[in-house]
């Protein structure tokens, strides 16, 4: 069993099945992939479970699946039928689910447990790259809509007891999604995303306090709402930033993209280059 505290992730979770089709050109995706590949020695140990709080998933409150065996919600469209026929049969565990919902009750944080909904992409997608064996437990927790970012960050800061069990906390994202100004042309790189992915690189470095009242104001940063439009894929981020409490975040990956800058940071442990 995991004895050291793991430290947490926001890893972005590319375009729908991205990882697992053609694309042109053809490595538009490679760099991301290879460093979702990375993961388990950049953590450096085998995490018992996996706590994945996804960008594609809010309800009216806080909602952990409890399935022992949840299957997966293919929830994109247009993309090739065998994307629909992708497996990644990694087991529930309802005990943690359980778990979950204890220290969010201990919190005073309302939430619920959800028995039917499938992992979606934003899940199973990336940890199919990440752990691809599927043979750890992945639970996944969803956002609370009004998508309040001091709610996501107490969120954070209640499950992260949870780190010191052998639990790896994982926001599922992208540091920018503007759907409407991803592009396909190389030369043209949205401006806005340049200038938030660098708040986000120095506000993730900065001391807790600090790190965490930006964070709830990140609307008002540079490119940060031409960035996010609707803030679901960035919350995750405010999630394993709250979990993180005192330890120190850094990027740990950066990706130019489909015409955006890219970043994955890590919280804790020691990146290993």
């Amino acid at each position: 069993m995991t004895t050291q505290q793991l430290p947490t992730l926001f890893v972005p979770h590319g375009a729908g099945p991205c990882f697992f089709m053609d694309w042109e050109p053809a490595d538009t995706w490679s760099r991301m992939a290879a460093w979702l590949r990375s993961i388990p020695e950049l953590i450096g140990e085998k995490p018992k479970a996996l706590l994945v709080i996804s960008g594609h998933w809010d309800a009216p409150q806080f909602t952990v699946n409890a399935q022992a065996a949840p299957p997966l919600l293919y929830d994109y469209s247009g993309f090739p039928p065998h994307t629909f026929e992708l497996a990644y049969p990694a087991p529930g565990s309802p005990e943690l689910a359980a778990e979950v919902r204890a220290l969010l009750d201990t919190a005073g944080i309302a939430n619920g447990a959800e028995q039917a909904r499938g992992l979606d992409h934003g899940v199973f997608i990336p940890m199919k790259v990440a752990f691809p064996a599927a043979d750890l437990p992945v639970i996944q927790l969803s956002l609370k809509r009004g998508l309040n970012p001091a709610e996501h960050l107490a969120l954070g800061r209640a499950l992260a007891p949870l780190r010191h069990s052998g639990v790896l906390i994982i926001g599922s994202g992208m540091s920018y999604h503007n759907m409407r100004r991803f592009s396909f042309d190389d030369a043209a790189l949205d401006p806005d995303s340049v200038r938030f992915d660098e708040w986000l690189a120095e506000t993730v470095e900065l001391p807790a306090n600090i790190r965490e009242q930006r964070l709830t104001e990140w609307a008002a940063a540079p490119g940060g709402r031409a960035s996010h439009p609707r803030e679901e894929h960035l919350l995750p981020l405010h999630v394993v930033a709250g979990a993180a409490g005192e330890d120190a975040g850094q990027r740990v990956f950066q990706d130019r993209v489909i015409g955006s800058m890219q970043s994955g940071f890590m919280f804790g442990g020691w990146p290993r280059r």
